[in-house]
């Protein structure tokens, strides 16, 4: 089924190298089944280096990290100077609940790229060393006790293609039952 949201790319992010914080491009290119051509986590198998020390042969379910832009607003307004692609995602996205998907759901960006959501990030200490505070604001609880993951999704690419900011995106959900996402 495909959703009628008004969702956009608002921003555009990758890094060569394992830093914490990506670099504004003025377009990405995506390779099916590899992530962000030029990013360091680009790859069929795992590119976390936490992940890598485990079993680098497993299979790189974080091809492509994705933030929800209204998540910038929100730490701003509990005060926090971070700002968008400085936690590390390669696409701030604005008008979509990404943390509301379940997994499988396949996200049509622009004309040519479509991802499949795998998971939510489980943000690690490095987020505690960019900015006091920031993890716990991003691994939150709710009402019933259970963890929040906020600091976005990841996802594979199904097909390749350019991304850039203002592309819309469209969303197909998976087929029934949907399975909430899990950190991967």
């Amino acid at each position: 089924m495909t959703l009628a949201v008004v969702a956009t790319v608002a921003a555009v992010w990758s890094s060569a190298t394992h830093s914490f914080s990506k670099f504004a491009r003025g377009e990405l290119r995506l390779i099916a089944g590899q992530g962000v051509e030029g990013d360091a986590h680009c790859g069929v198998t795992v590119k976390h280096r936490s992940r890598v020390a485990v079993d680098p042969t497993q299979p790189n379910l974080r091809q492509v990290h994705l933030i929800q832009g209204e998540l910038f607003d929100e730490l701003a307004a509990r005060g926090f100077g971070v700002q968008p692609g400085q936690m590390g995602e390669n696409l701030t996205t604005r008008g979509i609940d990404l943390l509301a998907l379940p997994r499988g759901t396949e996200l049509r960006i622009g004309t040519e790229v479509v991802l499949r959501v795998t998971g939510l990030r489980n943000p690690c200490l490095q987020i505690e060393n960019f900015e006091a505070g920031l993890l716990k604001a991003v691994v939150d609880r709710d009402a019933d006790g259970e963890v929040v993951r906020k600091a976005g999704i990841m996802s594979i690419v199904l097909a390749g293609g350019a991304v850039k900011p203002g592309d819309a995106i469209t969303v197909r959900l998976p087929p029934l039952p949907h399975h909430k996402l899990e950190r991967v």
